[in-house]
């Protein structure tokens, strides 16, 4: 028996499209991004896909992501679990910089090591460590179990969330999940069999 987990990046936020350290902020979608959520909706439903259960974060574009892929599938009959462990890193104080004028201020170099260390945390804020050791808890308690079940579960998270997760499906180590990009409204299918292996990879 294997589950089936369907993961995917909330399409463009405004902050996105002006190069802005995003973090815990709220930023909406913009056009783009909604036609970006609306084809991940799309390309499910040409797939057959019907998921089992569905997981977001507490930020609104990921949810927002989520409502109008369910929308483009014709899916109103469902609960939806929203979580803050599934939330985007935390900046911290970068949270609302544009990334030109953080390097201004901190230079090239630091503000490269916070973006893309593993373990270096932005002042007040999380590094890809931190973020993985509040994401992969809860993907091992409230996720895993229904995919180990046999379960086809939906997640509409952030880039460096679902980088965590990627980064335990794919066994990928510190340096390689720094390099893995995850397109926004682009959804990664993985079969996941009883044990919690993944079994197979399709990107959508």
């Amino acid at each position: 028996m294997t589950g089936t987990l369907i993961l995917v990046r909330h399409g463009q936020s405004e902050w996105n499209l002006k190069n802005l350290f995003t973090g815990w902020k709220n930023p909406g979608l913009t056009d783009l991004g909604i036609e970006e959520a609306k084809k991940a909706g799309q390309a499910l439903k040409a797939r057959g896909t019907v998921p089992d259960a569905y997981f977001t974060s507490a930020l609104t574009r990921a949810q927002r992501t989520l409502d109008l892929m369910l929308e483009e599938m014709g899916i109103t009959d469902l609960t939806i679990t929203r979580n803050h462990k599934l939330n985007e890193r935390d900046y911290g104080d970068l949270s609302g910089l544009n990334k030109d004028d953080a390097r201004e201020k901190w230079g090239e170099e630091q503000v490269h090591i916070w973006r893309r260390s593993y373990d270096v945390p932005p002042p007040g804020g999380e590094s890809l460590k931190d973020t993985a050791a509040r994401v992969l808890p809860y993907y091992e308690a409230e996720i895993e179990p229904l995919l180990k079940a046999g379960k086809t579960v939906l997640v509409t998270a952030h880039g460096n969330s679902l980088r965590a997760l990627v980064m335990k499906l794919e066994g990928l180590d510190e340096e390689a999940i720094l390099k893995r990009e995850i397109a926004t409204g682009a959804p990664i299918v993985y079969g996941i069999d009883a044990e919690g292996h993944r079994v197979s990879t399709e990107e959508l």
